[in-house]
């Protein structure tokens, strides 16, 4: 089968939706220097509920991103690394992060000009609703 990723029935989707996922991109990231327990991993996320990382976490590891290791001992120590396809993702990723960091000023500033675009245009509305009362 030939991938197209326009053809809404190609599997190769599901790594669209993957690697979309704005928690799958950071945990993948931080991952990126090696091994990493789940509080330390949290942490480096940053405010993600440990129910969506736990989530996030899981569908990597299904998707063979990234491995979970545990071991026996008291308390119970599990550690998340990369899988060598995980790191195949590292290099687009940070290729996205150069494109976003560089270009965030100038999408906020086009939100702004859109909203501000937007609310005159509804007050515009209104006040030609009124002054046909």
């Amino acid at each position: 089968m030939e991938m197209n990723i326009l053809d809404p029935n190609c599997p190769s989707r599901v790594v669209f939706q993957r690697v979309g996922d704005k928690w799958a991109t950071l945990v993948i990231q931080v991952l990126e220097d090696g091994p990493l327990r789940f509080s330390d991993l949290r942490g480096k996320v940053a405010v993600v509920t440990p129910k969506v990382l736990t989530h996030t976490l899981r569908a990597l590891e299904r998707d063979g991103l990234l491995t979970r290791t545990v071991y026996a001992q008291v308390p119970p120590r599990v550690d998340y690394e990369l899988t060598a396809l995980g790191r195949t993702l590292l290099e687009p990723l940070k290729i996205l992060r150069r494109w976003a960091e560089s270009n965030v000023d100038q999408m906020q500033l086009a939100r702004e000009a859109f909203d501000e675009a937007q609310d005159e245009a509804v007050l515009a509305g209104s006040a030609s609703v009124g002054l046909a009362r």
